[in-house]
């Protein structure tokens, strides 16, 4: 790489923060030629081009996502910089972007991760939820500082990252509030043929609720099955059926979901994961996320 000209750096990284030239333009008081003329010279520097176009946008390569996460980190260090020195103190937040996989309850991502927002150091906090694979493929690319998971890495996946096991919680099932008190009664016998919502096949807890329910005895009918935890959790509010939900949450679930927990699938639970691109832990807010969710979650 040739000498790395920051002005080039920062045109590049308004052009990525702002998502078009044209944008890009407003932000800098630069015309497009200009902007266009410089980002060929950064491109010419680092030797691989930092953007493809897409129809009439651009969308950032490989390295142009990697020039990207370090660009931000120089500038928001700088503007740290000019912080500390006005004002003696530093006001600029960092940034801790976690993908949160969507099987995994809001309510309990919610709770892993509420640390962050009342730590000491000034942090913002920049979610996104999607499939496993598709948020480790933006953890090694460094688009992402965690990933929050109800599984491990899968055996063999290609990825240069690490497991953190954070704890579990105990599956119980949750029916609609007002509706008879049948399933109460003899629980579990009582599931036999009771409507029930599911998460999807690829989901770590279905497999074990249907090993559970062939162990009981009983056959519940299948009227629904999500990918999303919180969409599954709408319907049973809704009344189409028995939902499982962890029992750490069971009161919040209650209270945002209208509905009663009915029992616990029994040796059923639910393990939560980070992952994270290092195998010993470093950044101070990851750290207090992961020591505060096994407080939290009784890791076994």
């Amino acid at each position: 790489m040739r000498h790395l000209n920051y002005n080039h750096l920062l045109y590049f990284w308004t052009v990525a923060r702002e998502g078009s030239i044209a944008k890009a333009t407003q932000s800098l008081h630069l015309t497009p030629q200009t902007i266009s003329g410089q980002l060929k010279l950064l491109e010419d520097a680092v030797g691989e081009p930092l953007f493809n176009r897409v129809g009439r946008g651009l969308v950032m390569t490989e390295t142009g996502h990697l020039v990207y996460q370090y660009a931000d980190e120089i500038f928001t260090l700088g503007a740290e910089l000019t912080s500390r020195v006005k004002t003696g103190r530093v006001v600029v937040p960092a940034v801790l972007a976690v993908g949160v996989v969507n099987s995994i309850p809001k309510l309990i991502a919610s709770r892993i991760l509420q640390p962050v927002l009342h730590s000491e150091i000034a942090i913002r906090l920049v979610c996104q939820e999607g499939g496993l694979e598709a948020l480790l493929g933006d953890l090694a690319i460094h688009q992402l500082d965690l990933v929050l998971s109800d599984r491990p890495i899968p055996s063999g996946l290609s990825v240069k990252a690490f497991s953190h096991a954070l704890g579990s919680s105990e599956i119980a099932l949750f029916v609609r509030k007002g509706s008879n008190r049948q399933y109460e009664k003899d629980f579990p016998r009582s599931l036999d043929k009771a409507p029930i919502l599911l998460p999807t096949m690829d989901n770590p807890i279905r497999r074990a609720l249907d090993d559970w329910f062939d162990q009981q005895g009983i056959s519940p009918t299948l009227v629904a099955e999500f990918e999303d935890s919180a969409l599954m959790k709408a319907f049973g509010e809704a009344g189409n059926g028995i939902f499982p939900a962890p029992a750490a949450i069971s009161e919040e679930v209650e209270q945002m979901y209208r509905c009663r927990r009915i029992g616990p699938a029994i040796a059923v639970e639910e393990k939560y994961y980070a992952i994270s691109p290092e195998r010993k832990l470093k950044h101070p807010a990851v750290l207090n996320i992961i020591e505060n969710a096994r407080r939290e979650l009784l890791l076994r």
